[in-house]
């Protein structure tokens, strides 16, 4: 699906299916340097099981015209318009690391338009290490390859390809790639910059999940817990053997973590 916004292209996958703003609307968000295609798997499931999907690409990447937003604050809500214009009322929001405070800042800026988030590897702060700053800026291709050898376990993928003919480093190191240059110190820095989380956070009224792997080096499962501590009534779920990348190393556990959290505004829809 194609929309304009702010006078500006945008794209969002819809699953495979025609968006149907009568179904329980799920928008998907990426993290750094990403787009749309991270969540094929789960996107395609929930659009043929009663969802309506909107699986984005931030402005500045994939098929999204830039520029590249600045800060999580502009992005959250640029994720609500764009949702809105797209046909859906209320949201729950699905994010990947950076996405995930997207999410958050969404969820506690504009409680009333947004039904659930689902917070996949995430972290608050989030820190990002002067090295890997300096080589976003500096460096990309060094810092592709530093996020590779930092975003998976090194036990589900070792040496990295789980079935003939497919790496996950390959594929990870292809998806950066094709995002424009500046992109990745861009998201970088504005999940550097980020402070609003925990305020945001306690101001979020609706169900809240934590899908986290535990071998992730990049969003470790104890940088949650300033969130996991502001939203006390929240869901956790661990994947073990699970590195940063967690739709790609655990897609499956990733999946069944979504839908068995998200179930309930699918049988809420139908009543």
């Amino acid at each position: 699906m194609q929309i304009t916004i702010d006078g500006r292209t945008a794209y969002a996958y819809t699953g495979g299916k025609p968006f149907d703003p009568g179904l329980p609307a799920v928008a998907f968000v990426h993290g750094a340097q990403n787009d749309h295609s991270v969540w094929i798997l789960q996107s395609r499931y929930f659009a043929h099981h009663g969802f309506a999907v909107l699986a984005w690409d931030l402005p500045g990447h994939g098929r999204s015209a830039g520029p590249a937003l600045e800060t999580v604050e502009a992005m959250a809500d640029w994720v609500l318009r764009a949702s809105h214009a797209a046909g859906a009322g209320r949201v729950a929001i699905v994010g990947h690391s950076m996405g995930s405070l997207i999410a958050v800042e969404a969820a506690g800026a504009q409680p009333a338009q947004v039904s659930a988030i689902a917070l996949v590897g995430t972290a608050y702060p989030m820190k990002v290490s002067d090295a890997l700053l300096q080589a976003a800026r500096d460096d990309e291709p060094r810092a592709f390859d530093m996020i590779n050898q930092w975003s998976f376990s090194g036990v589900t993928h070792r040496p990295g390809n789980p079935g003939p003919g497919f790496s996950v480093f390959n594929e990870g190191r292809r998806l950066m790639e094709r995002q424009p240059a500046g992109v990745l110190l861009n998201d970088f820095s504005a999940c550097n910059a980020y402070a609003g989380g925990q305020a945001r956070a306690a101001a979020i009224t609706c169900p809240a999940l934590f899908v986290l792997g535990d071998g992730d080096l990049m969003t470790p499962p104890k940088a949650a817990r300033v969130l996991q501590q502001a939203l006390p009534e929240s869901r956790t779920v661990r994947l073990p053997r699970c590195g940063h990348q967690l739709m790609a190393e655990q897609p499956e556990g990733v999946l069944k973590a979504l839908t068995e959290f998200l179930g309930p505004l699918r049988e809420a829809a139908k009543t």
